[in-house]
């Protein structure tokens, strides 16, 4: 018996203004690219990448507190929080050359509750004094997944945004 998950419900966890980087969109699947120009040394734009904390927004948590949020940027390392009754996995690192790229796989937010599976990828490529930062995530499952994938987008580009601005920070 398949399962819906709430189109409310989904759009009240991914709250965020729409973003226009949808690449490709079906019944069975979706992919998401944001890249930006990110004015600090691709090293520096590295390290933010692997303290979520620093970027990832609070309220598109389970514990509602990005400091709850930890990323092991090596193989077989997890991208998770803690909450109050345990934790979550958000994702799971599968490809690390550092400080050039990292990738994970996982099914971020509501997505954990449906049968799906996802892929992110974290590129950073020297470009002049600056870094040009592309983030990917790849998720394809057995159906319904045409509504999320705006959504989904949304908060990425809310992320990638605020990774920008951690990584431009002076140290």
């Amino acid at each position: 018996m398949k399962r819906a998950i709430p189109f409310g419900l989904l759009l009240a966890l991914f709250a965020t203004p729409a973003a226009a980087e949808v690449v490709q969109s079906s019944d069975t699947s979706f992919s998401v690219s944001h890249k930006l120009t990110i004015a600090a040394p691709p090293e520096r734009v590295w390290q933010a990448v692997i303290r979520p904390s620093l970027w990832w927004q609070g309220g598109h948590t389970y514990s509602g507190d990005a400091n709850n949020i930890s990323l092991d940027p090596r193989a077989g390392g997890c991208w998770c929080e803690k909450t109050v009754n345990g934790g979550v996995e958000h994702m799971r690192v599968v490809y690390v050359a550092a400080p050039a790229m990292l990738r994970l796989t996982g099914a971020l937010g509501p997505l954990q509750a449906m049968p799906v599976t996802g892929v992110m990828t974290i590129e950073l490529k020297p470009q002049g004094a600056g870094t040009e930062a592309t983030l990917t995530y790849a998720v394809a499952g057995p159906g319904g997944l045409a509504q999320v994938a705006a959504p989904v987008d949304g908060v990425l580009g809310l992320q990638w945004a605020q990774l920008k601005a951690a990584a431009e920070k002076r140290p």
